[in-house]
């Protein structure tokens, strides 16, 4: 293969992976939303979903990680515990809430704030670096801002109706049983923020639990596992004395535990781990507007789903802000790195005076030496 095919699909392989990543997610809240709508809890599907990613990946973990898994240690444990609580039970289940009361377009498109509150947390952490005179920070802030503005433009904002012609008799059906009042789209939409909040806790304590446990598909099998554990224990508590909750039959409600559990745990925390090693976790988060797209494209076929002007400018505020933060962020990047490039050059320059200078030397203590000798 020609070396500059082959480098450049090294490098296209993040981007193929997210991508990747964000088709897998917007499948997952088409489903889901199908089988929250059927009555399904979301506390049983957040299990479901983690039993069979634990099935899926573990047998893979056992066998290819077998070489490179680290021994297991109390810290290390300690943060896979965190990791299983903050995502898999805590973000997981308040996403799909806030989905019950509102839409799977909106849950999709309110998730774009997840980028800009990994970049307030990098911040306060001191793991981003913010100077205020710089057009990079400047980008970052206005971002931040414009994305948080974006998300209450979507959230208290309708605006006229869409009218898409293949939505309209699902429209008029959805419509007979009742519009998303504003209350419901203000609980749905402070849910589905704290869900963000803690899914960019997520992303940052992975990407350091990474460094200290480098077996990716391990980690993946440990977070799942100690997720379904944690989910159920949540489970039992919010559906007690409704056993008929746990029943699952063939049709979404499977389908919707199955997918879920296999493209977007298992896969999904694999393959940003993966990422996350070379790129950084802001990367995997910026491709999410992708993913709000084609679930407005898929849930306006699927689930007849109504667009509104204003949720859609909040959307395209969201990501004017978010690639503000992602363009700073890359700025970032290659400052950083041809300020490395610099420092080796001085270096190099640096040596190569001295050697001048010691040759020159040298040179001259010969010259004299000859000089003396032909004097003698």
């Amino acid at each position: 293969m020609n070396p500059q095919v082959s480098q450049w699909c090294v490098s296209a392989k993040p981007f193929f992976a997210v991508v990747f990543l964000q088709f897998g997610l917007a499948g997952m809240d088409i489903l889901s939303k199908a089988a929250l709508n059927q009555g399904m809890s979301n506390y049983v599907l957040v299990v479901y979903r983690h039993a069979v990613a634990t099935i899926v990946i573990a047998p893979f973990a056992l066998i290819f990680d077998k070489k490179v898994r680290p021994k297991m240690t109390i810290p290390v444990f300690a943060k896979l515990m965190i990791l299983s609580l903050l995502e898999p039970v805590i973000d997981q289940n308040l996403y799909f809430l806030g989905m019950k009361y509102t839409t799977a377009t909106f849950a999709a498109a309110m998730c774009n704030i997840l980028p800009a509150i990994t970049f307030v947390m990098a911040w306060i952490l001191r793991l981003e670096k913010v100077r205020i005179k710089s057009i990079r920070s400047q980008a970052k802030i206005v971002g931040t801002i414009a994305t948080v503005g974006g998300a209450m433009i979507m959230t208290l904002i309708k605006g006229p109706i869409l009218e898409l012609f293949w939505v309209k008799e699902r429209a008029n059906n959805q419509q007979q049983r009742g519009e998303i009042s504003l209350q419901d789209t203000i609980k749905g939409s402070i849910m589905i923020t704290i869900g963000c909040f803690s899914w960019a806790c997520f992303m940052i304590l992975q990407a350091i639990t990474l460094k200290a446990y480098p077996a990716e598909l391990s980690l993946t099998a440990w977070i799942c596992l100690l997720g379904t554990a944690e989910g159920t224990v949540v489970a039992l508590v919010m559906e007690r004395g409704n056993a008929a909750v746990w029943s699952i039959t063939w049709g979404t409600k499977l389908l919707a535990a199955v997918y879920s559990g296999i493209f977007c745990s298992g896969l999904a925390y694999y393959i940003q781990g993966l990422v996350m090693k070379d790129k950084g976790p802001v990367f995997v988060t910026a491709f999410s507007p992708l993913s709000m797209v084609i679930v407005a494209i898929m849930s306006s076929f699927i689930l007849g789903e109504r667009l509104y002007f204003g949720r859609v400018l909040g959307a395209a505020v969201i990501i004017v802000g978010l690639y503000l933060v992602v363009w700073g962020k890359n700025k970032d990047g290659n400052c950083s790195s041809s300020e490395d490039l610099k420092l080796p050059t001085q270096q190099t320059k640096e040596i190569e005076d001295n050697k001048m200078e010691s040759l020159t030397i040298e040179s001259t203590n010969s010259v004299d030496l000859k000089n003396n000798i032909e004097q003698n």
